[in-house]
């Protein structure tokens, strides 16, 4: 026991320390760890075998089919016949002898075996469970795709809602000197009663903006677990910096990449929706065409007083029976053409639909690529601004400090200041968002 303990006690640093290692994810663990454990990845790869199973037994329905069938009857009362007394030797003419046909308990077995020879919708089904196959298959990397961007969203805002906490917790303690030296100040009959006033003020916002950061921080952190299929209250630790995640980000030649319609993953599945339709033209028409089966079955049967069928010097009698359906559609009063004519529409539409995608997959191309720019732009623009209310935020303070500024023109400067640090920020994640959404479209 001893011995159990100290392995123990020198094992334990090891496991917490890989207890450790798989709650810290990067941005691309997380995605690989989503795509593995999201709950709607999950069951896209279930609908993709299910699409799998489906397929074979579409297939399966024309392949020989075998069935058994065993009867077993007991006639508690047999039926009573009456036979004219003429056909016995000793009858008289005009009377009537009651007869009791067969044994009472009979017992039969039979084995049928069936093909399907020709079945024209038999034959476009086969062919339509090749385009459903397709449709998983692209609906499976359409939620892949799906659940990368839900997850690089989710991961940005937690490290958004973590940078806040920080900058708060910062703010909230330059404003907390500045308003104790005030106070001291103004109690020594140096300054005015506005100036803390006005301190008192500001930081009272801080103080709401870092209590609703810290709220944000764990409600971030509870929807990037819940896209990674994790337990929402996981101790999920992001090795990933925002700043540094959005300067990777950043990617001009992601711009020039050449676009081909045909990976578009939204392009794909209307061009399933046309082939779904196309296959439901082929199978109304084919409801015209006549079907042939043929069968053949074997069996046999026995007939006892009592249940001896199992015995071995009992009776069976066989029988089998080759036989061939076939069905040839005539009139319908005119139903098949309604139906044919329908299935033609519904094509029609298909074909719109997938043209009008076309159209829309390109406009929302030039619009990711505008959004992308526009954020880099702004992610720029706003860290230049930041540096800027940052030297305005220091001077004021340094002027409120020697007398030359207001506490007005100090709270002024700080409201810019935190404004433009929200804002910075912000540029960020959308850098990082507007990156993937772009991706997502050329399915790069």
């Amino acid at each position: 026991m001893r011995t159990l303990i100290i392995c123990l006690l020198l094992v334990s640093p090891w496991l917490s320390q890989g207890q450790e290692s798989n709650n810290s994810f990067s941005l691309d663990e997380a995605i690989a760890h989503a795509q593995q454990n999201n709950y709607s990845a999950i069951n896209a790869s279930r609908d993709l075998v299910d699409a799998q199973k489906q397929k074979w037994e579409t297939i399966a329905t024309g392949l020989p089919q075998i069935s058994g069938a065993i009867s077993y009857q007991n006639q508690l009362k047999q039926p009573v016949n009456q036979i004219p007394g003429e056909f016995f030797p000793d009858g008289e003419p005009g009377t009537f002898q009651e007869v009791v046909f067969g044994q009472p308990q009979t017992a039969t077995a039979t084995a049928t075996l069936t093909q399907q020879i020709f079945d024209g919708s038999y034959i476009v089904g086969v062919q339509a469970t090749k385009a459903f196959l397709s449709y998983s298959r692209n609906n499976k990397e359409k939620t892949d795709l799906d659940v990368r961007q839900a997850v690089v969203e989710a991961y940005g805002n937690v490290l958004l809602a973590q940078e806040s906490v920080l900058i708060s917790e910062n703010n909230k303690a330059t404003l907390e000197k500045n308003l104790y030296e005030t106070k001291r100040i103004y109690e020594n009959g140096l300054g005015d009663e506005e100036s803390v006033d006005q301190l008192q003020i500001t930081l009272s916002s801080v103080n709401n903006q870092l209590k609703n950061a810290k709220r944000l921080e764990k409600i971030t952190l509870q929807m990037l677990n819940l896209m990674m299929g994790l337990p929402i209250q996981n101790p999920t630790i992001l090795t990933e910096n925002l700043d540094d995640l959005a300067q990777k980000q950043i990617n001009l030649g992601l711009l020039d990449t050449e676009f081909k319609m045909e990976n578009n993953v939204d392009y794909k599945l209307a061009n399933n929706l046309n082939e779904q339709r196309f296959y439901e033209l082929k199978l109304a028409k084919s409801r015209a065409l006549p079907s042939l089966n043929a069968f053949v079955n074997y069996g046999g049967s026995s007939f006892s007083d009592s249940f001896n069928f199992l015995s071995s010097g009992q009776q069976w009698f066989g029988q089998s029976i080759l036989g061939f359906d076939l069905n040839i559609p005539i009139f319908s009063s005119l139903g098949r053409s309604a139906t044919t004519q329908r299935a033609k529409i519904a094509l029609d539409k298909a074909k719109t639909q997938l043209t009008e995608a076309q159209e829309q997959i390109r406009l929302q191309l030039e619009s990711s690529k505008s959004d992308y720019i526009l954020a880099i732009e702004e992610y720029d623009t706003s860290k230049q601004n930041l540096k800027l209310a940052e030297r305005i935020e220091n001077k004021n303070q340094i002027k409120y400090s020697e007398g030359l500024a207001t506490s007005f023109e100090l709270r002024q400067a700080q409201t810019q200041l935190y404004a433009t640090q929200q804002e910075y920020l912000q540029s960020m994640v959308d850098v990082i968002n507007s990156k993937t959404e772009l991706e997502t479209i050329i399915n790069q």
